[in-house]
């Protein structure tokens, strides 16, 4: 009897936590799968952003920098530049809080520069295009802040009604290898059953994955004071204001040099210029070991003048908690696992929508059969 309840309560988490969130999950999946891959899908969009002749080696900072002072002399804040992921990628650059989006949050100028000539192809603000609109929708809900909360206990939500499906689904120790087989009955009501079952149990650790890594990158605050009872997890450096203001400011290649002598093995992904304010120079570099490769974890703060290292962040000296969060968005895009991962994290996007819409179907087809066994107990004159 307690068992039967049991499977009674799981049976109504499922149920209608998919029917009540399932068009939710199936949108956040959907969106997540054409994230894994935004770069490419907004340069397919924007063909002007491709790469005319492959660059030999990357584009000089201190040349590029100049090149965009030069293109935007009232845009005297820091530049952040992105050094390509390929010879025949384009060289990114974001200057944040311009003021032509001044209250919206998050919207930073975007631009994409040929690395060989350093002309500019795509220039545009976060939000006003269709891969970042579509970030701030699988991110936000297109809500702001409280979106991103809304996201996170979406997702958790999504953790406990695929639990919920398994334990329902789980057969018999006799009976699991057949379960296990990947085969479609024939019939519309098996198929779609077997459609339903397959796709969440096979798919069952990559979605798991997805939907745990977005609840703790949505909710990063309660998450880390979970993680911290069980290891420190240490703050970002807030690079200050004011450190330098007229006095000849470090060239952005000796900034590297000095980075390059903290961490020679270290390949150079971001650096931040100082700006009008005075604020350090910043380097993100990605050592060999570490699992995302566009948004590494490795970090040196700089003096504008001296060069002095103001901080560093280096992930080899991580507790297991600053590891822990160090994992999160390489596993969400499937990045830890190189292209292989990112297909596989593409394709898991795609199973929630499967399993909402056969999920659905399945219910209205009980609800049918349901019905009409009761037509046919009335009819019949028995007890309904």
């Amino acid at each position: 009897m307690a068992g039967r309840r049991a499977r009674q309560l799981w049976l109504g988490v499922h149920l209608y936590a998919g029917l009540l969130l399932g068009a939710l999950f199936a949108l956040l999946g959907l969106t997540g799968s054409v994230l894994t891959f935004y770069l490419e899908v907004d340069t397919a969009f924007n063909p002007a952003q491709r790469v005319a002749q492959p660059a030999l080696t990357a584009p000089a900072p201190d040349a590029v920098l100049a090149r965009l002072k030069a293109l935007y002399p009232d845009r005297d804040g820091p530049w952040r530049i992105e050094m390509p992921l390929a010879a025949d990628d384009a060289l990114r650059v974001r200057y944040y809080n311009p003021v032509e989006t001044a209250g919206r949050g998050f919207a930073p100028l975007m631009l994409s520069l040929d690395p060989a000539t350093l002309n500019v192809t795509s220039e545009r603000f976060w939000g006003d295009y269709a891969v970042t609109w579509l970030y701030d929708l699988h991110y936000t809900l297109l809500l702001g802040a409280p979106g991103t909360q809304w996201v996170g206990i979406a997702g958790w939500l999504m953790l406990l009604s695929m639990f919920s499906g398994l334990y329902l689904w789980w057969p018999s120790r006799a009976r699991l290898a057949s379960a296990l087989k990947p085969v479609l009955r024939r019939g519309i009501v098996r198929t779609v059953y077997d459609l339903h079952v397959l796709t969440g149990v096979y798919g069952f650790v990559v979605l798991a994955t997805l939907a745990f890594t977005g609840c703790v990158l949505a909710l990063h605050g309660p998450t880390r004071a979970v993680v911290e009872v069980f290891s420190p997890v240490q703050d970002l450096y807030r690079a200050p204001a004011g450190l330098a203001t007229g006095e000849p400011r470090l060239a952005l290649e000796a900034a590297v040099a000095i980075a390059r002598q903290r961490f020679p093995d270290a390949e150079l992904r971001w650096i931040e210029s100082s700006g009008a304010r005075g604020t350090p120079i910043m380097l993100r570099l990605r050592q060999p070991d570490e699992p995302g490769r566009r948004f590494p974890q490795t970090r040196l703060w700089l003096h504008p003048v001296s060069g002095d290292i103001l901080a560093v962040r280096d992930p080899g000296q991580n507790s297991g908690g600053d590891t822990f969060f160090a994992w999160m968005h390489p596993l969400h895009n499937g990045e830890a696992f190189g292209l292989p991962g990112r297909i596989l994290a593409c394709i898991g996007g795609v199973m929630p929508l499967i399993i909402f819409v056969t999920g659905w179907i399945r219910w209205r087809q009980k609800r049918r059969a349901r019905r009409a066994g009761e037509r046919g107990r009335s009819a019949s004159g028995a007890p309904a």
